[in-house]
């Protein structure tokens, strides 16, 4: 164990989905922002695509905890999270019932079906919003894909009932481009992607990581040209950067280097079977749009909401950093709601910083894709 050698008080590198290590960068902030505001606005179905590794889960985990604490009393949410979508319609059907914890003797279709569709219009008749997430969406068969399109006909004249993220590898563009898909396709509401990041974006990744792991030397273990190298060798992706900061600080501390070298990343590459490979660097998208003060104000807007929102976030979430509760068998969604009830408990007046923050957001998104629709 390497944190008290480096004066942390747990890992920072971690592979888990804990949204305290939640890192802003451009990408990720503006897929976080679109899920949250699509969810709020019930437009329906959302799109989450990227490479391998590149942070999915953690901003659908991230989302789904904001999303949560902000549901208090008048605007609860009930959420279904699918992890493995490889699954018949039956058996498809059946984990929905479980996840959304709608209980239903029948193992018929159409009484399942009734089930689901009564606990959608309850929970909307209570303000609330039913959200569906489905991970490695790109191994969604289409026979699954068309039945989610058919449960996403549960509407009202004013709204939809279920709210449904699909999260995957690009791949899954692909085969939404199908003929056969073309009536899901054109129920795309938003969608979003994320990329590897780029050197700047990585070090301040690592440098928010070890802080958020409580971190506060004067000298960081990973200085520039350990940086510059683990960018090159993981090519940006957090996953890669993620084991291989990891296996660096285990090595460091074995042979007692307070700051890392290029030996011991060589070292730590060679353990995890990296292979050396050239590095495009990534240059920041830049809108086409320039010299537009409304745009550039909502982006600032958005921008403060996101920031207030991942920083509450995380502050609330430091004031119970161990559930004994929390086993790692548990779901995702059970742990959010363990964590959620727990804080509400230590901080409770925090629901009002995020439900303002999440108004604020919904709002500059709204009015940025009608200034958009504009030009």
């Amino acid at each position: 164990m390497y944190t008290a050698f480096y004066n942390l008080r747990e890992e920072p590198f971690r592979l888990t989905s804990d949204p305290r290590f939640f890192h802003l960068a451009q990408p990720h902030a503006a897929a976080l922002a679109t899920l949250v505001e699509a969810v709020m606005r019930r437009k329906g179905f959302v799109l989450l695509t990227g490479p391998i590794g590149t942070g999915k889960t953690t901003v659908v985990h991230t989302a789904l905890q904001i999303l949560t604490e902000r549901a208090a009393a008048s605007h609860p949410i009930s959420s279904a999270f699918i992890l493995n979508p490889t699954l018949s319609r039956e058996e498809f059907l059946e984990m929905l019932l479980t996840e959304f914890e709608i209980p239903c003797t029948s193992t018929s279709k159409p009484a399942r079906l009734s089930a689901l569709q009564r606990m959608l219009l309850e929970t909307q008749r209570r303000g609330g919003t039913s959200l569906l997430l489905v991970d490695e969406a790109h191994l969604l068969s289409p026979e699954l894909l068309e039945e989610i399109r058919l449960l996403s006909n549960a509407d009202t004249y004013q709204e939809k009932l279920l709210q449904i993220v699909l999260c995957g590898q690009p791949e899954l563009l692909g085969i939404l481009r199908k003929p056969e898909l073309r009536a899901l396709r054109q129920r795309v509401a938003s969608s979003c992607s994320l990329r590897p990041l780029s050197f700047p974006e990585v070090r301040a990744y690592i440098s928010e990581r070890l802080h958020s792991a409580g971190f506060r030397g004067a000298t960081t273990p990973f200085p520039m040209p350990v940086l510059e190298e683990i960018f090159r060798l993981s090519e940006g992706v957090p996953r890669l950067i993620n084991l291989l900061a990891d296996a660096c600080l285990t090595f460091g501390c074995k042979a007692h280097r307070p700051v890392i070298d290029l030996v011991i990343v060589e070292e730590a590459a060679s353990e995890l079977g990296m292979k050396e490979t050239f590095v495009e660097p990534v240059v920041e998208e830049r809108s086409a749009v320039t010299g537009q003060a409304t745009r550039g104000n909502e982006d600032a807007v958005i921008g403060s909401a996101l920031d207030l929102l991942v920083q509450a976030m995380k502050r609330r979430r430091a004031l119970v950093p161990e559930l004994n509760e929390i086993r790692s068998e548990m779901s995702i969604k059970e742990q959010v709601a363990m964590s959620v009830s727990a804080i509400h408990e230590q901080d409770p007046a925090g629901e009002k910083i995020i439900e303002s923050a999440v108004d604020d957001l919904v709002q500059a998104m709204k009015h940025r894709r009608a200034s958009t629709m504009e030009l």
